[in-house]
């Protein structure tokens, strides 16, 4: 029996609807990366960043990942990459001043993958949402966080960055609980959360054992190859760095892939004194 050609238009037409429907409602691939780019410091003798910014936005933009948490970004620095990376767009201030002064912890995000909802800033201390500096910090630090929704799966995340003191302990670990509060509180729909930054701290320190308790390490899924090497290299070339102070956490999400870049520029310097962090992630079901 010959099937009435209506029907069979109908058919497909309701297959290919169904078809459309599963793919805009599909958990979409995110990937981040956390990248401390080393601030534009007039002393660094060749590793200045006008021998440094070509490359970095070459670096980026050939990587191309959904979000990416920075860290010691300065406001001239952050002209540079927007006008490099026209694609993206960022939330954050500088930390002096809450504008464009000091260093920033910028978000950037892909505008065509990513719908920014809302954002903020507060600062690491017992008044964070005042311009002060914490406890025995040698700075003022910084974690500016968002709410993104992915355009196509319509999945929402939050991602906070932040960049602790090189100096306070009692500042690190403090900012450790500062920001698992804030988080808390600022999360009240259970959201997935990202956090990235560069945390001064090896994994064996308190801080981010702490942070390990309620959030995964995405460096728990890298590359073997990979597990024995650092993110921090002073611009060393001739040396392997072994300290890992640069972390991504995540909470709601599968991990899949996850890796530390080494990124050079065209004379063999690093593009950073740091190595970024990328991690490929899906919102769990």
């Amino acid at each position: 029996m010959k099937i009435p050609y209506k029907i069979k238009f109908f058919n497909l037409l309701f297959a290919i609807t169904v078809f459309g429907l599963f793919i805009g409602c599909s958990t979409q691939k995110i990937s981040i990366l956390s990248y401390n780019i080393r601030y534009a410091n007039p002393n660094d003798g060749e590793n200045i960043w006008e021998n440094r910014k070509g490359a970095m936005i070459e670096s980026l933009l050939k990587i191309h990942p959904s979000a990416i948490g920075m860290q010691e970004v300065v406001h001239s620095q952050l002209m540079d990459l927007l006008n490099g990376m026209e694609e993206y767009s960022y939330v954050g201030v500088g930390r002096e001043d809450g504008q464009k002064k000091g260093e920033y912890s910028p978000i950037f995000y892909q505008k065509k993958q990513l719908e920014l909802l809302e954002s903020d800033t507060f600062w690491l201390s017992d008044t964070p949402d005042q311009i002060t500096v914490g406890w025995d910090a040698a700075l003022e630090r910084i974690c500016t966080y968002a709410r993104f929704k992915d355009k196509r799966s319509k999945e929402e995340f939050w991602l906070f960055n932040t960049h602790f003191d090189h100096v306070g302990e009692k500042a690190r670990a403090n900012s450790v609980r500062l920001i698992m509060s804030k988080i808390e509180t600022i999360n009240q729909q259970q959201l997935p959360v990202i956090l990235t930054g560069d945390f001064n701290l090896t994994k064996d320190h308190e801080p981010i054992q702490y942070l390990m308790s309620t959030f995964e390490d995405v460096q728990q899924h890298l590359n073997p190859e990979h597990k024995n090497y650092g993110t921090f290299t002073g611009f060393d070339t001739l040396s392997v760095e072994k300290r890992r102070i640069d972390y991504i956490f995540q909470k709601g999400f599968t991990v899949l892939e996850a890796d530390h870049l080494w990124l050079k520029t065209e004379k063999g310097l690093w593009v950073s004194d740091h190595h970024p962090v990328k991690t490929v992630l899906i919102v769990k079901k």
